[in-house]
């Protein structure tokens, strides 16, 4: 699935090509994904003009005058800027096309994605009006993780991805933030110091960056707006290393579920 970095990616891929840009069609091939897509969509953006391009957590947000597209990958989601006359295939549902012979194109196999539109405060959606602070952001720093992980008796894994507490830390980049924090995944998180926390919140920042400079991670179906992959997955320290020498101290990285989800740390390192 899409995570934070991969998201990011993605806008900063599309933005130069939708900046300022005016739509001049909209076309649904297929509605049926997550949520149905508007079928008034077109009626509402032909003719207006792309304002702006925002991430929110893991979901792209491209406001115009009267509102704001909302849109999210799902599990296998990928935008893709291609020329007007490119072929659409089988899991190409979507396409905003612009004044400039270029198209926005929404490639979903799974169809988890989703495709919204919200006119007002955009910030008050119901997907979005929960959400907890930025992790890149001032807003998210030692104080704020502290305060949140107060009387917690949830593995500090499962609070860091808890979009609540603080957005877009999936379950890749918690495994190798808190690898990089030196915390083991399993400790409560009520018991971790705020000088530890103020750790992990650095090393949060640090492993979404370092993701994003990298292009995120692809492991199945990611690929940014001009099909490349990423290649932050050559640079794990944790996740997905199951027996192999830990990159630090050679001790073999231990695989567990937590949440349903596959946890990854060395025994030595991570305490």
């Amino acid at each position: 699935m899409p995570e934070l970095p991969e998201v990011e990616t993605t806008l900063r891929g599309i933005a130069p090509h939708l900046k300022q840009r005016r739509i001049v069609d909209v076309v649904i091939r297929n509605p049926d994904l997550r949520w149905p897509i508007p079928g008034n969509l077109p009626e509402l953006l032909r003719g207006h003009i792309v304002q702006d391009l925002q991430r929110r957590a893991k979901y792209l947000l491209i406001s115009f005058g009267h509102g704001t597209l909302i849109l999210h990958l799902g599990m296998s989601g990928s935008l893709r800027i291609q020329p007007l006359d490119t072929s659409a295939e089988k899991h190409d549902h979507f396409d905003l096309v612009m004044d400039n012979g270029q198209l926005l194109r929404l490639r979903d196999p799974r169809r988890f994605g989703a495709v919204l539109w919200h006119q007002g405060d955009v910030a008050q959606h119901p997907l979005l009006a929960s959400l907890g602070p930025e992790p890149l952001l001032a807003g998210f720093d030692a104080d704020t993780l502290y305060a949140a992980t107060r009387k917690r008796k949830a593995a500090i894994k499962l609070v860091i991805m808890d979009n609540h507490v603080v957005v877009g830390v999936g379950n890749i980049y918690a495994n190798e933030a808190l690898f990089r924090a030196g915390i083991r995944p399993q400790l409560a998180a009520g018991k971790i110091s705020k000088e530890r926390c103020a750790r992990l919140t650095v090393t949060i920042k640090e492993v979404l960056r370092a993701a994003i400079r990298k292009g995120g991670s692809s492991l199945r179906d990611y690929v940014d707006s001009n099909g490349k992959q990423g290649y932050f997955q050559q640079h794990y320290f944790a996740y997905g290393r199951t027996g192999e020498p830990c990159r630090v101290c050679a001790t073999p990285i231990r695989q567990i579920r937590q949440g349903q989800r596959s946890t990854f740390y060395c025994p030595r390192c991570q305490k």
